[in-house]
């Protein structure tokens, strides 16, 4: 009897393993069920692939086919190629005395270009949706504590401010965000010019990133704001690498919900052939060396409510009038700094650095405008 009672007990423990094997194996393989259907659903089908000296792949898709037109206010879309205004490249109230820094250029450029009629676009990889929190996080990298839960622990007030001609303007710092910044408000704004100066900050955990960048932005301070922004990001989480990247980024409602970075999300429409977001860039400034800029203009079109995206050398696309509301006439902030994201930003010294270069406001008067903002 004492023998049937072990050989019983052995054999539940064995069902036992057996049934936690099983159960693993089927979480796993749901898993990645859903991290494919993630990946059909972010890689477009390519007319061209080009393969990077750097190992990555940069798919050529039909400018129709992009990811944008996933969006259900971009379903009927006509894709606008150009702005319907002529950009001025000089019309800044600030006059810059030294010649300008070199253009960057981008290393995927090496091998290969995309036909016309098409967008490159970085092609995402089964290992980098598993280094996200979570698929449906993928590519946003807001902040992680809601806006509207900080602002109604304290009442809608904020402990930060600048001040503006005697008058005190609150700003809404993000949960684990260090940044430091130029502001301008009180007016009505249709675009921004800044010269970024691009390095590769050192980043110490892949759960960090920095960025050196600029945002134009309306709606709400501190809740459900809208975004545009960009400029270059250090993120190892997102791209695998601490390599420094061109990126574009947007929300609607202060990161919560909306958005995201670059076009791993249906919103931005490129127009351009030649500019990859997400794409590596170089050279890059060296202390006491040569230095590089990346030379971005954000402008608003009144026609459509769209807001473009270009560089010295070439229009990127837009962030089209359908999917804003509060920016879809004028933006009433915009900022030009850098921005850090670490766990270590509470309480201790962020341990990445965020060097960045000059912005030039248009149109705008600097003198009275530009405030400095840290948080």
């Amino acid at each position: 009897m004492g023998k049937r009672k072990k050989v019983i007990l052995l054999f539940s423990m064995a069902l036992l393993v057996l049934s936690c094997k099983v159960d693993a194996k089927a979480e796993a393989t749901t898993t990645l069920s859903e991290v494919n259907r993630k990946l059909k659903l972010l890689n477009k089908p390519a007319l061209k692939s080009i393969k990077t000296e750097d190992g990555e792949i940069i798919d050529c898709v039909d400018i129709y086919k992009q990811p944008a037109f996933d969006h259900p206010a971009l379903r009927n879309h006509t894709i606008q190629m150009r702005p319907s205004f002529t950009i001025q490249d000089e019309t800044s109230s600030t006059k810059v005395d030294s010649p300008p820094a070199p253009a960057l250029s981008q290393t995927w450029q090496k091998s290969g270009s995309c036909p016309e009629g098409t967008v490159p676009i970085r092609r995402i990889r089964k290992e980098d949706l598993l280094r996200a929190a979570s698929l449906e996080h993928f590519g946003r990298d807001g902040p992680r504590t809601s806006w509207a839960v900080n602002a109604a622990a304290t009442n809608g007030q904020s402990r930060h401010f600048v001040h503006l001609n005697g008058s005190k303007i609150p700003i809404f710092p993000m949960p684990d965000h260090s940044t430091a910044f130029l502001v301008t408000k009180g007016y009505n704004y249709v675009g921004a010019r800044g010269g970024i100066n691009a390095w590769s900050p050192r980043v110490e955990s892949a759960d960090e990133y920095t960025t050196g960048q600029i945002w134009i932005k309306n709606g709400p301070p501190g809740i459900n704001f809208e975004s545009v922004e960009a400029g270059w990001m250090v993120n190892p989480k997102l791209f695998g690498g601490a390599e420094p990247r061109l990126f574009a980024r947007w929300t609607l409602d202060g990161y919560e919900k909306t958005g995201c970075i670059n076009l791993v999300c249906p919103g931005f429409v490129q127009t351009s052939e030649t500019i990859l977001l997400g794409g590596i860039l170089q050279p890059l400034s060296q202390k006491n060396g040569p230095q590089y800029q990346i030379n971005l203009m954000m402008d608003h079109d009144p026609s459509t409510g769209n807001w473009w995206l270009h560089t010295s050398q070439d229009i990127i696309g837009y962030w089209p009038g359908p999917i804003l509301s509060y920016l879809k006439k004028s933006a009433t902030t915009i900022e030009w700094g850098g921005d850090v994201y670490s766990k270590k930003v509470n309480g201790n010294s962020p341990t990445l650095q965020q060097p960045w270069g000059v912005g030039i406001l248009q149109p705008g008067a600097w003198d009275q405008q530009l405030m400095l903002g840290s948080t």
